[in-house]
């Protein structure tokens, strides 16, 4: 997927208005700008946020129309994938960031996306939020995946949706926490990367020994 093609992506599946698009234009300006500060995303990304990180972001919008209500991102870094939901959505948005300088850079890109009714930045670590339940929770490149869910089990309902983006180990991933964990597992290609896969879990729950 090109640039383009990620751009008209959002604009022909997801019918991002143009309004919208132009925000989002802002932020990745801004992003592009922070990131000779701050190490925000791996350089070698820069010339194609809109394919790697926005519309990467963004397919998980579609997988969560069964898990309606307030959605969780944890370790949210330059705010992907949940700045990008709470820009595409009307969805309330915890995002979870430990490091203050992506805290403050997040609390500046709400500002340019003009989303900060419906968003919140959690500056702390996962393991000092408090807890609640969320309809979906979100993480990418946040912690390998038998880590996550226990850090994050506190925060789920049955009916709570993971999306999870993982890149080429994702069944390896999801194979490794079988016997630790149940529920229903299911692995979504990614349309930006033909390696990449997205685990959507739902029902998780440990297994009694």
């Amino acid at each position: 997927m090109t640039e383009e093609e990620a751009r008209a992506w959002l604009k022909d599946v997801l019918a991002v208005p143009r309004e919208t698009l132009m925000k989002l234009e802002r932020f990745v300006g801004f992003l592009r700008d922070e990131a000779h500060r701050q190490n925000l995303v791996a350089a070698s990304t820069l010339d194609h946020i809109w394919t790697r990180h926005v519309v990467d972001s963004a397919q998980l919008i579609p997988l969560a129309s069964r898990g309606e209500g307030a959605w969780l991102d944890l370790g949210s870094g330059a705010g992907f994938p949940g700045l990008v939901v709470a820009a595409l959505t009307d969805r309330p948005v915890s995002l979870v960031e430990s490091r203050r300088k992506r805290c403050a850079f997040l609390e500046a890109a709400i500002d340019r996306l003009e989303i900060g009714t419906r968003v919140t930045v959690q500056c702390c670590r996962v393991e000092a939020l408090p807890s609640a339940p969320f309809a979906v929770i979100s993480a990418r490149a946040f912690a390998p995946l038998d880590r996550l869910l226990g850090l994050a089990e506190r925060f789920a309902l049955p009916s709570t949706l993971w999306l999870l983006p993982k890149g080429r180990n994702a069944a390896n991933e999801l194979d490794a926490v079988r016997s630790s964990w149940q529920g229903t597992f299911r692995i979504v290609p990614s349309i930006t990367e033909p390696d990449a896969a997205i685990l959507e879990l739902s029902d998780v729950r440990r297994r009694r020994r």
